[in-house]
């Protein structure tokens, strides 16, 4: 269609043109291709963050978890219950403070790894985007969410 012809070129509240839409729904999209690839190792999409925080550091507290997925404590810890029913993690207290709950693989979440090395992959082909393409998009939406964080905290600030 031609700019000429396209009414969201000249209306900018058109819902083909807001970022929001276009990201909700390739958001809900691109987490919904995870599922057919998941189901194979009984993940989640949610759980399947949480198993790729932990194959990256190992051993991690649940608020660090929390944390790094930009998600609240009381919703991470069903996803590690979940992960412990099926042996990928084990939770155990912290040694220094046992006030801080731990979280690690288990030889059977260590060994699921090498099956997961197939899944950025696998979500490529599904997404029909090259490897070259998957890191400039993931540089911009790093950029956006950057901008976000830093918007957030000047608002925080004017807030306080």
């Amino acid at each position: 269609m031609s700019t000429a012809q396209d009414p969201a070129a000249h209306d900018p509240l058109a819902l083909e043109s807001q970022i929001c839409f276009a990201l909700s729904i390739a958001s809900r999209g691109v987490i919904s291709a995870y599922r057919s690839v998941l189901e194979p190792i009984h993940l989640t999409h949610p759980q399947y963050l949480v198993m790729l925080a932990l194959w990256q550091h190992e051993r991690l507290p649940v608020r660090q978890i929390a944390e790094l997925l930009r998600l609240e404590a009381a919703t991470v810890s069903p996803l590690i219950k979940r992960l412990e029913t099926l042996d990928y993690v084990e939770k155990r207290r912290s040694s220094e403070d046992e006030r801080v709950v731990e979280v690690s693989l288990t030889e059977t979440g260590a060994k699921l790894r090498e099956t997961a090395e197939a899944i950025p992959g696998q979500m490529m082909a599904k997404l029909d985007i090259g490897e070259a393409e998957m890191r400039e998009l993931h540089s911009t939406m790093t950029r956006i969410i950057a901008a976000v964080d830093a918007s957030q905290a000047e608002e925080a600030g004017n807030v306080a």
